[in-house]
């Protein structure tokens, strides 16, 4: 078998494989778009990392001299998080005049914080011995 049957056959396979990755990119970039816009950092994170892999998958269409997938992965985070960080900057300047309620589901930095209890008082040995007798 030549090595260009081998290209042949293998560009037909990475093919697909580079559009599945474009793909995982691309909804990867709309999962770091609506966590940016919430605020979600961690969310943010875990869907780049994985954007990562959906765009290395799409290297793959290279091999096919396709490279769309790779265009395609590569824009959709840009405008994902350019997008994501207009859409968090414009939500808090309309948030910023409306009452506390709504800028809780938005701002997680505005919720309330957690009241604490004081802990209780702990007995002595020999109010225990007390209490026993």
């Amino acid at each position: 078998m030549s090595t260009l049957a081998v290209t042949n056959t293998l560009s037909s396979v990475f093919l697909p494989i580079g559009i599945a990755g474009a793909v995982i990119a691309v909804v990867c970039a709309l999962v770091a778009l609506i966590a940016l816009a919430r605020g979600a950092a961690g969310l943010v994170g875990g869907a780049i990392g994985v954007w990562i892999g959906g765009a290395m998958l799409s290297l793959a269409s290279s091999f096919a001299d396709d490279w769309i997938p790779v265009l395609v992965a590569l824009v959709a985070l840009g405008g994902g998080l350019v997008l994501g960080a207009a859409v968090r900057v414009v939500v808090r300047g309309v948030l910023a005049s409306r009452p506390a309620v709504a800028q809780q589901a938005w701002m997680p930095e505005a919720q309330a914080q957690p009241v604490r209890m004081p802990a209780p008082a702990r007995a002595t040995a020999s109010e225990r011995i007390r209490a026993v007798a």
